[in-house]
Parts: structure tokens; sequence; C-alpha cells
């Protein structure tokens, strides 16, 4: 396994959480009559608590930068 030339800084795991949460939210809307729908309805815990975890991580990122400029 090959690592990443460098890792994922706050700001971008943030993005990637909001995307899952919202793709997870969302989901069950347009997969109605699929078999996924049970699935991905079923996990909405999951995708609040992304979205949730995305919006913590930016905040804590954004924090950190407005340390750094003072």
């Amino acid at each position: 396994m090959t690592r990443p030339s460098r890792q994922l800084r706050t700001l971008e795991r943030g993005i990637l959480c909001l995307v899952i949460g919202a793709a997870v939210l969302l989901g069950p809307r347009f997969l109605q009559g699929t078999r996924w729908f049970e699935m991905v309805a079923g996990a909405y815990l999951v995708g609040w608590f992304a979205l949730v975890l995305g919006v913590v991580l930016i905040v804590v990122e954004l924090l950190k930068l407005g340390r750094k400029r003072q």
C-alpha cells in the first residue's frame, strides 16, 4: 500500500464529511423504488453524524487558521 504524498488537512476532511452526509441524507429521494432505498434510508443517523462532523472539522480548521494569522 502506498501512502499519499501529503496527508489530508482538516478542512478537506470536513468537506468530504459534508459531501458524504449530504449524499446519505439526499440519496433516498433519488433511489426510490430500488433495492438501495431501504439501506440508504436506514442510514439517516450516519448522514446527520457525517454532516455534524464535517461542520466541526471545518470550524476547527478555520479557528486554527485564524490563530496563525494573529
